[in-house]
C-alpha cells in the first residue's frame, strides 16, 4: 500500500529510454497556457503522433474546449472526499494505454487525499519513467523558489507549489507571454473568470503592477534556465570563447583605494544592458600583491554585493592570465581594470604592467582601463627583478655574466677620478643587484667574475693577475666574501618574502571563503564553488564513500555523490549515485582529497602544484566541519519536536492548574448549594445557581475542547471533513455558542454575497467563535464587525474590533499557545484561542493573519479557499 506522501522514483539524470518533458510556463492565470498546449497536441496528432489528453481543465471556456476536438481524452479517476466527488488524473490508465505523448494540465495541482501521490508533478514523473512524453503547464507563482516573492507582490499566499528542479530539468520550457493590459482586457471580456469574479480579480491580484512584476519574474527565471543550458552546452563541447549572450562585467580589485571607483563604473556598465551582472574578482598571487588591505577588500566586497554583484577570489601567479581565465569561465563580456599606479618613469624601467598584458591577451573580451585618483602616483618602491619566474631564470645568470663587464667598461673611463675603494663598493652593489634578480647562484658567478676583473683592471699592477700590495689582497678577499654573504642574505630574504606573501594570499582566500559561508550561503555548496573558482578547476565533486564489506575495506568502496559544482550554471552530481567516477577526460587531471573518514573530494581540471596542497587541505577541513554541522543540524531538527512537546506539556500543566479549577469550583459550589437541606432557596435563587453552574461547565467544556484540539494539532491527528460551508450559517452558530456574550454586539457585512468556503463546519465555527470572543473581550462597548470578501480563489473573513490594538512586534507572539497579551488576570482562559484558531485554519488549507484596524484596533483576517475554485486553476 503506497502512502499519500510517498515520493516518486528518483528523477533520472539522463533521457535514455525515458519520456521527454515539455512545460508551458506562464506569468499568471489566463495567459493561454492550456490553449497553447492543446495547439501543440493537435499539430503533433496531425503529424501522426499518438497523443492523448490525460488531464486538461477547460473551466467552461468554449475556445479551449474546441481545441479538444479530434484528440483522444482519457477517462478520469473519480475519487470521493468528505462527501464530494472529484475527478483526478488516472496515472495507471495512462501508463497502461502507453501513448507517445500525454497532456497533463496544472503541474502544481494538489491531488485529493487517498491517491498514490500528494502532488500531480509526482504523477508526471511516473509517466516520464514509463517512457511517455508529457506536455504540461505551470504558472510562475507556483515555483517553490518564487513562492515568498509572489506572496510579497500580490499579497496572496500560494499553497500549491512545484519544486524548481522538476521544471528546470524539463527538456523544453516555452514561455506563454502576454502584456498585462492584454490579459486585463481578456479578463474584462469574461474569457478567464466568471462575470461575478472579474471586478474583484482586476482590483486585487490582476492589477497592472502585479502582472508586470509576475511577468518580469517569469522572464528572468526562464532566462536563468536558458543561460544554464548554454553554459552546459559550452562545457560539453569545450567552447572557451566568449558568447556575448548576456552582459557580464568582471572588475579586477587589488585592494587599493581605487576599488570603489572601479566597482561603481562596472555597475554602470552592467546597468546599461538589461540583466547585466557584475563579478568582482581579486587575484591573490603567490608572490603577493603589495598594499592589498584585507579591510579594503572586505569593504569593496560589501559594496559590490550591495549593488547586486558577487565577489570572488582566485589564486594565480600570472595575474593577467588568472583574470582572463576567470572571465572566460564566467562567459564575461567585459573586464574593468584600473590604470597603473606606477609613474611613467617607473613603467619605462620595468616594462609592461598587468593592464597592458591583459589587453594584449584579452581576445574577444572588451577591456576597460579606468583612470582614478591613484593613477601614476605609485604605491611602492621599485623592486629589481619584477619579472615572471621564467624570465628571472634567464635574466639572472645573464646579468651575473654581463654586469661585471659592463661596470668594468664604465669604471675604466673614470680611472684616476674614482679610487679603488669606490670601485670595490660599486662592484659590491652590482653583485647585490644580481642577487635580487637571479638569486644566490647568479650572484656567486658575478662575484667571481668581479673579483677577477678588479684584480686585472683596477688593482696595481694593472693588466696583470699579480697583486703587489698585501692590503689589496685583503681588500679583494673581503670583497669576494662580503659579496657572497650579502647575496645569500638577499636571496634568503626574497624567499621568505615570497613565502610570507603566499601565506597572505592563502589567508585572503580562506577569509573570502569564510565570508561566503557566514553570508548565508549553503555551507557545502559554497565551499565547493569557492574551491572550484579558487584553483580554476573544471568541476569539484563531494563523494560519500563506505566500504562494501569489511574484507575489502581499502579497495572496494561504494561511492555516492553528495554535491557537485561544475561550470557556471551547473550543479548536482554529474553521475548517478553510486556511479560517480573519478576518471578524467583527455587533458584533465583528477585529484582526490580525503574529507573526514567517510567522504572524499574529487577535483577535475588542471594539475595542482604542491604549493596549493596546504590551502586544499584547509578547504577539505572546512568541508568536513560543514558536513558534521549539517548532520548535527539534522539530529537537532529531529529532537526539536520532542522538545516542543515537552515545553507544551510544561506550559499546559502550569496553565490549567487555575483555569480548570476555577469553573469546577464554581459549578461544584452551585450544585452543592442546591442539594443542601440546610437552606431553602427561592425559585429565583435556584435558577441563578443553575445558570452559574451551566456557565461554569460551559467554560470548562470549551477549555477542554480547546486543549484536546490543540493536542490533536500538535500530534497531527486532527480529523477534517472539508465540505462547502456557508459563512452566514457558521457565524450564527458561533455567536450562539458564546453564552457569555450578547449576539447584538456582533454586526456582519458581505456574508450573504460571499461564496461558500471549503472547510470543516464545526472547526470553522470554533475558529470564528474564538476570534469573535477575543474581539469582544478587547472591544469595550462597541460591536464587533465581521465582513467577508472574495480575493482570487479565496474568501477573506475579517473580524474587526476597535479596541486598544496590538503592536506589530507582538503579532507573532499572540499566536503562541498560553499567551494572553494585554490580559492582567488568569480568568479569561489559558491563551489557546488564537493559537488554536491559526492551527485549525492552516489545517483547513487557510491562513490567519492580524492587521491594524484603520482608526485603531485589531483585525483578524481569516483566508479560506473558495469552494468553487478548490479543484481548478484559472486557465484561458
Amino acid at each position: 500500500m503506497v502512502r499519500q506522501h510517498e515520493q516518486p522514483p528518483p528523477y533520472p539524470r539522463g533521457n535514455g529510454g525515458r519520456g521527454r518533458l515539455k512545460v508551458f510556463l506562464g506569468a499568471a492565470p489566463g495567459v493561454g497556457k492550456t490553449y497553447r498546449m492543446l495547439d501543440e497536441a493537435r499539430r503533433r496528432a496531425d503529424r501522426g503522433t499518438d497523443v492523448v489528453v490525460a488531464f486538461v481543465e477547460c473551466h467552461g471556456r468554449r475556445s479551449t474546449e474546441e481545441r479538444l476536438e479530434r484528440l483522444e481524452v482519457m477517462p478520469r479517476l473519480t475519487r470521493s472526499y468528505r462527501g464530494t466527488e472529484f475527478t483526478e488524473l488516472d496515472t495507471d490508465a495512462v501508463v497502461a494505454r502507453r501513448p507517445e505523448v500525454a497532456l497533463v494540465d496544472e503541474l502544481a495541482h494538489t491531488n485529493i487525499p487517498g491517491g498514490r501521490y500528494a502532488k500531480r508533478w509526482q504523477d508526471v514523473l511516473e509517466l516520464l519513467d514509463a517512457g511517455i512524453d508529457v506536455i504540461t503547464t505551470v504558472n510562475v507563482q507556483h515555483l517553490e523558489s518564487l513562492n515568498d516573492v509572489v506572496e510579497k507582490i500580490t499579497g496572496v499566499p500560494q499553497r500549491e507549489t512545484v519544486p524548481d528542479e522538476v521544471v528546470r530539468r524539463a527538456d523544453q520550457i516555452e514561455l506563454v507571454d502576454m502584456a498585462p493590459e492584454g490579459l486585463r482586457r481578456r479578463m474584462a471580456h469574461g474569457n478567464v473568470y466568471a462575470a461575478e469574479k472579474v471586478d474583484a480579480a482586476l482590483s486585487h491580484y490582476f492589477r497592472v503592477g502585479n502582472l508586470t512584476a509576475l511577468r518580469e519574474l517569469a522572464l528572468f527565471w526562464l532566462a536563468g534556465r536558458v543561460d544554464e543550458g548554454l553554459q552546459r552546452y559550452r562545457a560539453e563541447h569545450g567552447i572557451g570563447s566568449v558568447w556575448e549572450t548576456r552582459e557580464r562585467v568582471v572588475v579586477a580589485l587589488t585592494g587599493g583605494n581605487e576599488g570603489e571607483t572601479l566597482i561603481r563604473r562596472a555597475a554602470r556598465i552592467a546597468d546599461r544592458a538589461t540583466g547585466g551582472e557584475v563579478l568582482a574578482v581579486h587575484v591573490a598571487r603567490s608572490d603577493g600583491l603589495a598594499d592589498a588591505s584585507p579591510a579594503a577588500l572586505a569593504a569593496q566586497r560589501r559594496l559590490v554585493e550591495s549593488l547586486g554583484g558577487s565577489y570572488h577570489s582566485v589564486v594565480g601567479d600570472n595575474v593577467p592570465r588568472a583574470l582572463l581565465d576567470f572571465a572566460r569561465a564566467e562567459n564575461a563580456t567585459q573586464l574593468v581594470l584600473g590604470t597603473s599606479r606606477r609613474s611613467a618613469l617607473l613603467r619605462s624601467l620595468t616594462g609592461r604592467g598587468i593592464g597592458e598584458t591583459t589587453v594584449e591577451l584579452s581576445g574577444d573580451i572588451d577591456v576597460h582601463m579606468v583612470t582614478h585618483e591613484q593613477s601614476g602616483r605609485g604605491r611602492r618602491l621599485p623592486v629589481p627583478g619584477r619579472l615572471h619566474s621564467r624570465g628571472r631564470r634567464i635574466a639572472g645568470p645573464l646579468a651575473g655574466l654581463v654586469t661585471p663587464f659592463v661596470l668594468t667598461a664604465l669604471l675604466s673611463q673614470t680611472r684616476g677620478t674614482v679610487n679603488l675603494t669606490s670601485d670595490i663598493l660599486l662592484f659590491l652593489v652590482a653583485v647585490v643587484g644580481v642577487a635580487l634578480l637571479g638569486g644566490v647562484t647568479s650572484a656567486l658567478v658575478a662575484s667571481l667574475i668581479a673579483s677577477v676583473l678588479l684584480n686585472y683592471y683596477f688593482i696595481p699592477p694593472i693588466h696583470q693577475f699579480t697583486i703587489s700590495s698585501p692590503n689589496n689582497v685583503l681588500a679583494l678577499v673581503v670583497f669576494a666574501t662580503v659579496a657572497m654573504v650579502v647575496a645569500a642574505v638577499v636571496d634568503r630574504a626574497a624567499r621568505l618574502s615570497r613565502r610570507a606573501a603566499r601565506a597572505t594570499a592563502e589567508a585572503e582566500t580562506l577569509s573570502a571563503l569564510t565570508g561566503s559561508i557566514l553570508g548565508g550561503q549553503s555551507a557545502v555548496e559554497a565551499l565547493l564553488a569557492r574551491l572550484r573558482e579558487t584553483f580554476g578547476m573544471e568541476s569539484v565533486t563531494l563523494l560519500h564513500q563506505q566500504p562494501v564489506d569489511s574484507a575489502s575495506l581499502v579497495y572496494a568502496m561504494d561511492r555516492e555523490a553528495v554535491a557537485h559544482v561544475g561550470p557556471r550554471g551547473t550543479s548536482g552530481p554529474e553521475d548517478p549515485p553510486g556511479q560517480a567516477s573519478p576518471e578524467a577526460s583527455e587533458g584533465q587531471s583528477v585529484e582526490e582529497v580525503p574529507v573526514g573518514e567517510d567522504a572524499v573530494l574529487v577535483l577535475r581540471g588542471r594539475p595542482l602544484p604542491a604549493a596549493d596542497r596546504k590551502v586544499l587541505a584547509a578547504f577539505a577541513a572546512h568541508v568536513a566541519v560543514a558536513l558534521d554541522r549539517a548532520r548535527l543540524a539534522e539530529a537537532a531538527a529531529e529532537v526539536e519536536p520532542v522538545k516542543a512537546a515537552d515545553r507544551m506539556r510544561t506550559a499546559l500543566l502550569a496553565a490549567v492548574s487555575h483555569d480548570l479549577r476555577t469553573p469546577l469550583a464554581v459549578a461544584l459550589a452551585s450544585v452543592s448549594s442546591l442539594r443542601s437541606q440546610d437552606v431553602q432557596f427561592s425559585p429565583e435563587d435556584q435558577a441563578e445557581l443553575l445558570l452559574t453552574a451551566e456557565e461554569s461547565l460551559g467554560k470548562l467544556t470549551r477549555l477542554v475542547d480547546n486543549l484536546l484540539d490543540m493536542s490533536r494539532l500538535q500530534a497531527g491527528a486532527l480529523s477534517l471533513e472539508l465540505q462547502p460551508t456557508a459563512l452566514e450559517d457558521v457565524l450564527s452558530a458561533a455567536v450562539d455558542s458564546l453564552t457569555e456574550t450578547v449576539p447584538l454586539a456582533v454586526r456582519t457585512q458581505g456574508l450573504e454575497q460571499a461564496p461558500p468556503v471549503l472547510a470543516d463546519p464545526p472547526l470553522l465555527e470554533r475558529v470564528i467563535a474564538n476570534l469573535v470572543a477575543n474581539a469582544l473581550r478587547h472591544n469595550g462597548t462597541d460591536p464587533v464587525l465581521v465582513t467577508a470578501s472574495t480575493l482570487d480563489s479565496s474568501v477573506e473573513i475579517r473580524v474587526i474590533d476597535r479596541g486598544p490594538g496590538l503592536p506589530s512586534a507582538d503579532w507573532d507572539r499572540v499566536f503562541l499557545p498560553f499567551q494572553r497579551l494585554g490580559d492582567t488576570d488568569n480568568d479569561t482562559g489559558v491563551g489557546l484561542g488564537l493559537a488554536l484558531s491559526r492551527g485549525l485554519a492552516e489545517a483547513m488549507g487557510g491562513t490567519l493573519t492580524p492587521e491594524n484596524t484603520p482608526g485603531g484596533g485589531l483585525t483578524m483576517v481569516l483566508s479560506l479557499p473558495a469552494e468553487t475554485t478548490h479543484h481548478e486553476e484559472a486557465q484561458p
